[in-house]
């Protein structure tokens, strides 16, 4: 199993924790249930399996993330970045920039971000 990566039906489902944590694990299964129309014994699979990949918890009942969404998210990017771009950001940037059109505001956002980087 592949640490920090989860299918969508899996995001899903981690959304649902996300939104709501910590949760009792019964109030989960009710939740998963109204909105992913699952069966208790599939919540809890999906909970153990999302716990052996370092994502979620489950203490006492009471089921919280490992990761926040932001974490989970940039986690994500990364991987995208190495995978896809042989991990440089710059070259991601580059191509993204060619296909979508930035605003001033953008390209703004960006340079505040590189410089509050730098400091």
């Amino acid at each position: 199993m592949e640490a920090y990566k989860m299918g969508a039906i899996e995001e899903k489902f981690a959304g649902l924790v996300w939104e709501n944590e910590p949760i009792p694990s019964g109030k989960l299964v009710k939740l998963a249930a109204e909105h992913l129309e699952w069966k208790k014994s599939t919540t809890y699979t999906i909970i153990k399996k999302l716990c052996n990949k370092g994502i979620l918890k489950s203490e006492g009942s009471i089921v919280s993330s490992v990761l926040s969404r932001d974490q989970y998210l940039a986690k994500q990017s990364k991987r995208f970045v190495d995978e896809a771009f042989q991990g440089s950001l710059p070259g991601f940037l580059t191509a993204f920039a060619r296909e979508e059109e930035l605003s001033a505001k953008d390209i703004a956002q960006i340079r505040e971000v590189i410089d509050s980087l730098g400091k």
